[in-house]
């Protein structure tokens, strides 16, 4: 064989666990069609969070009176906005492929067709053959209705951070991370911004009360939200018309689409190797095995959740279980999740009404950020810290926060789940004296009916 692991999909799913493969001393190939560090490094998770930077600091300078700082003819450089975004996201690519090159790992350019269990075909030209494949291949962007994006007026997130100028008004269709982080972020800016979510709140997978704060905020600024909202049509000329089942019409210049991803599954494998798919992504089992046991799936070709921690995981999964290392399956139930528009959200574990649906008897703290003293000292007090308990023994079933520094809180959190840690244990936990993380064991001392600050 060439080698003895092919990884297909230089994200990082695939890159991450092209490394481990290498580190466990596997003569290692990652084939990537485009720039390695996938969507995530190159158009997801890293150039949005440069761009919602820049949005904060805009905000923050616009707000800073408050602080008595006077800034007059504040004027921003929509070009530079981009461009800043664009150079980080190379910066890292390049960080990349040095870690290949470190690591004596062979990148090779071309698209990949796995012609049979142990061979690759690049480019309908060359074909390398190896012990073990990794499909990380990761999604692309949904379309609705089957109505094609054309970069200008129906956009996805890609389109979207490359735009040539701030439109005076946009619409969403689409209330999960991506369209309340791109919400935040074309209303900062000044862009008149309408949210369209088909069911009954925005961000329909965290619990409920963080929805419905964020809505709350968002109105108050500005953002215009339509919930059980089912679009019928939409109609680009001049500007962009949604028709509404209500038989509303949404009218803006562009109609930006973030309802969900596709598997990047078509064409990559021959038709007799069979490679079992729900949905247009590939099916796996604990070990991310295929139906066809050395070739693995990883990432977002793998199904939900789709967030470029779980692939990175998963991608060391797969790679020590070809090491026949003894690994331990991914708990789905303790992976956070964070969206960063501001205030930030994060969660892990199970919502209120998840638990009582599944027969807990909960204790339930929430401690108001308004009542911090750090969180005040920074003018940042929106939002709260939730955190869910089981009464019987103490568990930890889950916290949900909106609010300053909540993706980075929620990490002590997943130790705490996965040390299985009790509320008892929580509050024995001495948080240091003025910081948001206070929040967390306020919370939790409200669970307990013995809260100090509210």
């Amino acid at each position: 064989m060439d080698y003895d692991v092919i990884v297909i999909g230089g994200g990082p799913g695939g890159y991450v666990s092209a490394i481990r493969s290498a580190q466990l001393g596997h003569k290692t190939a990652v084939i990537e069609k485009d720039s390695m560090g996938g969507i995530c490094l190159n158009w997801g998770c890293i150039p949005t969070k440069a761009l919602l930077k820049n949005a904060e600091i805009y905000k923050m300078i616009l707000e800073s009176d408050k602080f008595g700082i006077k800034v007059d003819n504040l004027s921003y450089d929509w070009k530079k906005i981009i461009n800043r975004s664009r150079k980080i996201a190379k910066r890292l690519s390049k960080g990349i492929e040095y870690l290949m090159k470190k690591n004596n790992i062979q990148v090779i350019s071309g698209h990949a067709y796995v012609k049979n269990k142990n061979s690759v075909l690049i480019d309908d030209k060359k074909t390398v053959t190896t012990q073990n494949i990794i499909i990380a291949t990761g999604a692309r962007p949904k379309q609705f209705l089957d109505i094609k994006f054309d970069g200008s007026k129906i956009i996805n997130y890609k389109d979207a951070m490359t735009l040539p100028s701030i439109p005076d008004s946009i619409s969403i269709i689409g209330a999960g991370a991506i369209g309340v982080e791109f919400a935040h972020f074309f209303n900062s800016f000044g862009a008149k911004v309408t949210l369209i979510e088909a069911v009954d709140r925005i961000l329909p997978l965290e619990d409920s009360d963080v929805s419905n704060e964020l809505k709350k905020i968002f109105l108050k600024r500005g953002i215009d939200i339509k919930t059980n909202a089912k679009v019928d049509d939409i109609i680009a000329s001049k500007n962009v018309k949604i028709k509404l089942a209500s038989g509303d019409d949404v009218d803006s210049n562009c109609v930006l689409v973030a309802i969900g991803v596709n598997g990047n599954a078509e064409g990559l494998f021959a038709p007799e190797l069979d490679i079992s798919l729900d949905r247009g992504f590939i099916v796996t089992n604990k070990f991310m095995q295929t139906n066809t046991k050395n070739i693995y799936a990883i990432g977002d070709i793998a199904g939900p959740p789709w967030l470029a921690h779980v692939a990175s995981k998963e991608g060391i999964l797969a790679a020590e279980h070809i090491s026949a290392k003894k690994v331990i399956p991914i708990d789905y139930s303790a992976i956070p999740a964070c969206t960063y528009c501001s205030p930030e959200i994060s969660s892990i574990g199970i919502t209120e009404q998840d638990a009582k649906e599944k027969g807990y008897k909960v204790k339930v703290g929430k401690f108001p950020l308004s009542a911090s003293g750090k969180a005040m000292a920074i003018s940042k007090t929106e939002g709260f810290a939730k955190i869910i308990y089981d009464e019987k023994y103490g568990e930890l079933l889950g916290f949900h926060m909106i609010g300053e520094s909540a993706t980075e809180l929620v990490s002590e959190i997943a130790v705490a789940k996965r040390l299985e840690a009790t509320y008892a244990e929580i509050l024995d936990i001495i948080h240091p004296h003025p910081t948001i993380s206070e929040s967390i064991l306020e919370a939790t001392a409200d669970s307990a009916d013995e809260p100090i600050h509210i």
